[in-house]
């Protein structure tokens, strides 16, 4: 009884926490007037919702260019990762740990330092100021994370499977489309959407790379708070917010339904017979 009415009660004051925030930035973005102390706004209005959604703005180009860039990073960062992660789960090589550790390097070493270094080696190759420049930096931070999920699904994957598939004579691509992305799709699923979150939110290496030619949602929204428009500004956080809470959504929906997991055994059956 207890569990029953406590797993309600857990989820519910999480899912308050979780909006309580954008509940505020919601009043806060429809504010004209809010002074301390009072715990309402005085007055309100749309200017800055209007600002948002008015498709001449640099926000409607900044929403394609940031959903662009993290998708990008968020599939090579996953082929990468398919590669890198299988040497790791399934192999052993001298210099393995060192491998492991070097890999969380970008997380280690202060960010700012990282991104001093990486925007004096793009200048020089002519990448600084371009968008393929930001999406090469943010695969810097990203593609450790995609590597280091699906090493840890390697180590549970069983390669018998893929040799019975080439033993009923399947091609290697077949193999590694009907056989292995199955088997790993939950870990992909999950190592593509921490990488476009990655990307997503990066600010400093957006910044120092792309120079201000490439602007970005976290961009708009860091120039908006400094310029003290605080409805710009809560307005902006929503736009920047709601997408990877969808994508997070979405993701867990997907990975918790029915058809979330694929067996191997069925998918061998289904070539045997082809």
């Amino acid at each position: 009884m207890r569990r029953a009415v406590g797993a309600p009660l857990l989820v519910t004051g999480l899912l308050a926490g979780l909006l309580a925030p954008l509940v505020l930035l919601a009043v806060w973005s429809v504010t004209r007037t809010w002074r301390y102390p009072a715990l309402w706004p005085q007055s309100f209005g749309d200017r800055a919702v209007r600002v948002v959604t008015d498709p001449g703005s640099q926000i409607l180009s900044g929403l394609v260019t940031s959903a662009g860039i993290a998708a990008t990073v968020a599939v090579v960062s996953g082929a990468v990762g398919l590669a890198a992660g299988r040497a790791l789960g399934l192999h052993s090589f001298p210099g393995k740990g060192f491998v492991r550790f070097a890999l969380l390097a970008p997380v280690v070493v202060p960010g700012i330092t990282v991104s001093l270094g990486i925007q004096v080696v793009f200048i020089h190759y002519r990448l600084a100021d371009t968008v393929p420049g930001v999406v090469l930096a943010h695969l810097i931070p990203a593609t450790p994370y995609a590597t280091l999920v699906l090493a840890a699904a390697y180590t549970r994957f069983d390669t018998a499977f893929e040799d019975q598939a080439r033993v009923l004579g399947t091609s290697p691509l077949r193999v590694l489309v009907h056989v292995t992305l199955p088997a790993l799709r939950p870990a992909l699923t999950v190592a593509m959407m921490l990488t476009f979150l990655i990307s997503w939110n990066e600010y400093v290496l957006t910044l120092l790379v792309g120079g201000g030619s490439v602007t970005t949602l976290p961009l708009l929204l860091f120039s908006a708070i400094g310029s003290g428009d605080t409805a710009l500004a809560a307005a902006l956080a929503l736009v920047v917010s709601v997408p990877p809470l969808l994508l997070v959504g979405v993701t867990a929906r997907a990975l918790t339904g029915a058809g979330a997991s694929t067996g191997s055994g069925e998918t061998l059956a289904a070539l045997g017979r082809a």
